[in-house]
């Protein structure tokens, strides 16, 4: 069934924020032939965070235009285009002669990836997915790439000695694993819904730029995962994860509520950093009025438990800062369906320009495309100072 924008609750909705209550400022995100605007909450953390952003746009920091749209199942970066971007990066890293030397990654296929079309294809039967494996996500592909990019790059507070040795080129190569695992998981998840479900396929945003300085969460920020926790709204715009490694979410819902491992500690983080940065949710709203969502977060809440973990432990960082809400009605009119955003959005899959709209306007164009020849050099070029230079920054 089609969904008219207006049945949806689109107001952005945090509990301890009145719905009305945003700071005075908006941001305009401008695509190929459309353009979008966007309110961020009244919050301490919403107006440290807009300065973060304002940041970026004033230092003219390099859109990362490759790990930007995720989740649209008739983009051109479908599963065969991911994979051979993969192996070309993976070509550069094992090419590299590191001391002490990284083993050499296998190449993968796109079978290694996602099961065959060929299998039963459907909803998981009274919760078992093994009955309906058509097209699904191979979790263990996904894993393995994961784990040779941490290995490989470290975390934000501790690179790697490889990392540190490696070249520009590999510096960049390393980057892409991550980034290009997260693309294939969402193209993989969207093209299987596209063809049960396509109005519950899970498109995003991610809004990163090349050398964004990361900031401390202040401790009155945490309370703002537990208003919100999990719900993802229709235009939600969402604090984006800057560092590395998994949520504890992720590691229950891509190992299958796995019993805690040493191993799978050691892969665990929980976020404690803000960047000027952001992800916009493109896909329906779900929260836990929806029945199948209230279920999975009972049991996620019980793995927590069984596993030592207090679901009331702000620290932990349990859910989604939600900073802002999209303007859906201003921006795809009052009649719109989601088959319809989804639509234009795949029509406009490159970011043009963002700016800040009032007080001394803030405005930075990006021009480069994906199609541009000289884009990778564009962004190695952004990289030359490696993620040392994403250092941590005192603000507020």
């Amino acid at each position: 069934m089609l969904l008219n924008v207006n049945a949806w609750n689109t107001e952005p909705t945090v509990p301890s924020t009145k719905k009305d209550k945003f700071i005075h400022d908006m941001v305009r995100v401008g695509l190929e032939s459309k353009a979008y605007y966007f309110q961020i909450y009244d919050t301490p953390l919403g107006h440290r965070w807009l300065e973060a952003l304002k940041d970026n746009l004033k230092q003219k920091r390099i859109l990362e235009k490759n790990f930007c749209f995720l989740g649209f199942a008739d983009s051109k970066r479908d599963l065969n285009f991911l994979v051979g971007e993969l192996n070309k990066n993976i070509s550069v890293i094992n090419a590299f002669n590191f001391t002490p030397a990284y083993n050499k990654i296998h190449p993968f296929t796109a079978d290694d990836f996602q099961y065959s079309s060929s299998l039963p294809i459907g909803k998981a039967v009274n919760g078992d997915e093994t009955e309906t494996p058509g097209k699904r996500l191979k979790h263990d592909a996904c894993n393995t790439l994961h784990r040779h990019f941490e290995e490989l790059q470290g975390t934000a507070w501790q690179l790697s000695e490889f990392y540190k040795e490696a070249d520009l080129e590999t510096k960049y190569a390393i980057r892409q694993l991550n980034n290009i695992c997260h693309e294939i998981e969402s193209w993989v998840n969207s093209d299987r819904k596209n063809h049960i479900e396509p109005e519950w396929m899970r498109p995003a945003q991610i809004t990163t730029f090349l050398n964004a300085p990361r900031y401390n969460l202040h401790l009155e920020d945490f309370k703002l995962f537990k208003d919100n926790r999990y719900d993802r709204e229709l235009g939600g715009v969402y604090l984006h994860w800057s560092q590395v490694g998994k949520t504890l979410y992720e590691v229950f819902r891509d190992e299958h509520a796995p019993k805690m491992t040493d191993a799978l500690c050691s892969e665990i983080n929980h976020q404690k950093y803000y960047s000027g940065e952001f992800d916009v949710e493109w896909g329906q709203t779900i929260t836990e009025q929806h029945d199948f969502k209230k279920e999975e977060m009972d049991d996620y809440r019980t793995w927590l438990k069984d596993n030592g973990y207090d679901w009331e432990d702000q620290k932990l960082s349990l859910g989604y800062i939600k900073i802002g809400q999209v303007d859906l009605q201003r921006t795809f009119g009052t009649d719109a369906t989601i088959h319809k955003i989804h639509r234009v959005m795949t029509d406009n899959l490159n970011i043009t320009s963002i700016r800040t709209i009032t007080g001394p306007s803030i405005e930075t164009d990006y021009t480069y495309t994906l199609d541009s020849e000289d884009w990778k050099q564009i962004q190695m070029e952004g990289l030359k100072n490696g993620y040392e230079s994403r250092g941590l920054r005192k603000m507020g």
